[in-house]
């Protein structure tokens, strides 16, 4: 019971953290963990279909595009965001 309320924390804090965090990249990162703890979530809960689709979905796909997306972009010079 503790491992599924911990994994639901993860998910939680790393949520929040992708929306607040500035660069693109770690907020994808932490958006990727946190879909990761949702599939765990998920197997532990006895479904693992949905288990394997976020897997497969969330972190890989999703977390691969936005990435590669990000690195295809150029940034701004002279640009602050701050």
């Amino acid at each position: 019971m503790w491992i599924e309320a911990l994994l639901l924390l993860i998910v939680a804090l790393c949520a929040c953290l992708a929306v607040v965090i500035k660069d693109l990249l770690r907020a994808v990162i932490a958006l990727g963990i946190g879909s990761a703890a949702l599939s765990a979530v998920f197997f532990l809960l006895g479904s693992p279909y949905a288990g394997a689709f976020e897997l497969s979905v969330g972190v890989g796909l999703v977390s691969v595009l936005l990435i590669s997306a990000i690195s295809l972009t150029a940034p701004e010079e002279g640009r602050s965001d701050e």
